[in-house]
């Protein structure tokens, strides 16, 4: 099964001595079956500052990937309670990133659902705040 689904993307980024950064977003999407879970994938935009990328999310119980190919690249695991190190490939360089999953929530079925992430960020070994993640997914 693979259907075209409607997005919507809310992310709550607080930095350390920084006020929230709220991003918002509706895209259009593709919800498939995937391995005894979910695959979520859409293109990126200029709004985000990320064109030229392809986002996917993997969802398997108790596991989210976060993928994203093309300009950039990068994967982050979110487990609650599990680090997760990796890179963030730009074009001018790698950043290494470690990402500390506190929440890890999902209810999808074929018409739809939400996601939900909590998690904290280390950027080069530097702690960098906590985001807020919630996605609406809906069959079109």
């Amino acid at each position: 099964m693979k259907k075209p689904v409607m997005l919507k993307l809310t992310g709550r980024q607080s930095y350390l001595d920084q006020d929230p950064e709220v991003i918002e977003l509706t895209t259009e999407g593709i919800l498939e079956d995937w391995e005894n879970g979910w695959r979520i994938s859409y293109e990126e935009s200029e709004l985000t500052g990320l064109k030229g990328v392809t986002t996917t999310f993997y969802i398997k119980p108790g596991k989210v990937t976060l993928s994203r190919s093309g300009a950039l690249r990068s994967e982050m695991h979110f487990e609650v309670g599990q680090y997760h190190h990796s890179l963030y490939q730009m074009e001018f360089g790698a950043l290494q990133i470690t990402v500390y999953a506190s929440q890890v929530d999902y209810s999808l079925n074929e018409t739809g659902g939400t996601l939900d992430l909590v998690y904290a960020i280390d950027i080069e070994n530097t702690s960098s705040g906590l985001i807020i993640y919630h996605l609406d997914v809906q069959a079109k």
